[in-house]
């Protein structure tokens, strides 16, 4: 495990937009009001802040105490509510599925070699016809974080059996460090079914 506690810590937060990401619009178009969302690897939790706004329930979890404490203090500030977990998410069980996982910075973050762990934890939490909005860095690069989500990859790892992919271009979304998330937005399928 990367020392993310440390980046914070040492203010080395690249990845971090200082407000929330324009693809968040772009998500709620997709969402039922009130569902239930998980945001893994949420950072200051920016998309947490405005979701909870937004009157969805959400659930974040991040691995740096600092992170998560940060998120609270602006949780507090504007009266809001979400489910705040520190730790690492592969130690997260829900007790009921997700309607919605809103996935930015997790998976370019993560170690590829904990990419299929990754893919299943997402699968398992997430409720049959269940929402995947997944972000996928372009970095064009090797090695990381953060780690290049290759969409051949990506579609290896989010396969169809298991994944209802869009038909249309995903959304591209542009990222302060000069990179790009490609934004899509994957239905879980029911029992291998659309």
């Amino acid at each position: 495990m990367n020392d993310w506690e440390g980046r914070y810590q040492r203010g080395e937060t690249g990845w971090d937009r200082g407000g929330a990401s324009a693809a968040l619009t772009h998500l709620l178009k997709y969402l039922e009001p009130g569902a239930h969302i998980v945001i893994p690897g949420c950072g200051r939790g920016h998309e947490v802040v405005e979701l909870a706004r937004q009157g969805y329930r959400v659930t974040a979890i991040d691995v740096a105490p600092s992170a998560i404490a940060h998120l609270q203090q602006q949780l507090e500030q504007a009266d809001l509510h979400a489910e705040l977990i520190t730790g690492d998410l592969f130690d997260v069980r829900p007790d009921q599925p997700f309607d919605a996982v809103y996935e930015q910075t997790c998976l370019c973050a993560i170690a590829p070699s904990q990419r299929d762990a990754y893919a299943s934890w997402l699968h398992q939490g997430l409720s049959d016809g269940g929402l995947l909005f997944a972000l996928f860095m372009q970095t064009g690069c090797a090695g990381g974080p953060p780690y290049h989500c290759d969409l051949l990859s990506m579609r290896q790892l989010f396969d169809q059996s298991r994944w209802h992919w869009p038909d249309h271009e995903p959304l591209l979304v542009p990222h302060k460090n000069g990179r790009f998330e490609l934004a899509y937005a994957l239905r879980k399928k029911v029992d291998g079914n659309e």
